[in-house]
């Protein structure tokens, strides 16, 4: 008998590695059901997405099912920030109309998932325990679109966190774009001026183009796009192929400053960039202040 047991838990094992990630993800995005639950429907059900739907909805984890096929082109972002302002998080949830994103019930929501990655990170976020009890992530979720009729998505949420420092964010009044960010100090420092920049520098990613904060951290892949472009563009002038590569290299820099927060004028002041103004507030307070990362969020 242990053989049997042996073959049947050596088949499951090849059913379960024969469903596609592909498969298990579109699942997920119709019904909103974890992922394990998800595969283990597609087996049952022998990879029928159709079927698996209908399972899931059987066995009463896919509530919001009809909901979860509806676009989600709505939402907001929301900001949780921890007492020591040491750490903090960042989330986007989206739904279908701006009607409940504006709602209170959505809004409290969005505070209790701030707080949720704040306490616990991000990481296998549906399936992670409520800190306050009442099931998981995505309970909570599931019972808000009973209550509210509408498709819900978490997008995406992060927490960021400084050894010594300062972690600010700022989301637009709209709730559509949210900036968290982090600034590393040499020592500790709770100075007024050190929380006003990390605010105004969170301001200005939210109304820029900002890709990261130095060139060293911009994504290889994304300047190889701009590099094609722009050589495609230079090579239409017909000139020498030495001008053609310093005119590419020419708007390659270019782009990278104009993408990079540090290299881009302060929004509040123009006249410096965000790089001196760091420098200024630091010389100021009499800390080194370096802007490590940020994570902008927007619908």
């Amino acid at each position: 008998s242990s053989s049997a047991a042996s073959d049947v838990y050596k088949r499951q094992k090849l059913e379960m590695s024969a469903i596609t990630a592909a498969a298990v993800k579109e699942l997920r995005e119709i019904t909103g059901v974890a992922m394990m639950d998800c595969k283990k429907a597609l087996v049952e059900c022998n990879g029928d997405l159709e079927e698996a739907k209908e399972f899931l909805r059987k066995k009463g984890q896919a509530k919001a099912l009809k909901k979860s096929s509806r676009e989600t082109r709505e939402g907001a972002v929301e900001i949780r920030v921890d007492e020591n302002h040491r750490s903090g998080a960042i989330i986007k949830l989206a739904c279908e109309t701006d009607f409940v994103a504006r709602n209170e019930s959505f809004k409290a929501l969005l505070q209790t998932l701030g707080g949720q990655v704040l306490s616990q990170g991000s990481d296998a976020l549906m399936e992670q325990q409520l800190v306050d009890g009442g099931g998981t992530i995505q309970d909570l979720i599931n019972g808000k679109v009973a209550e509210l009729g509408e498709n819900m998505q978490l997008l995406d949420a992060a927490r960021i966190e400084v050894n010594q420092g300062w972690v600010g964010g700022y989301v637009h009044m709209t709730g559509k774009i949210g900036v968290i960010l982090g600034l590393e100090t040499e020592a500790a420092s709770e100075d007024p001026k050190l929380q006003q920049l990390a605010h105004d520098l969170a301001m200005h990613i939210a109304a820029s183009p900002a890709e990261a904060v130095r060139e060293d951290q911009v994504d290889s892949a994304l300047i190889e796009k701009e590099r094609e472009v722009f050589s495609a563009q230079a090579r239409e002038s017909g000139k020498p192929e030495e001008i053609i590569e310093k005119m590419i290299e020419g708007r390659i820099k270019k782009f990278l400053k104009e993408i990079c927060v540090e290299t881009q004028p302060f929004v509040k002041d123009p006249q410096k960039t965000v790089g001196q103004l760091v420098k200024e507030v630091s010389k100021e307070i009499g800390v080194g202040i370096r802007l490590e990362s940020f994570i902008k969020y927007q619908f």
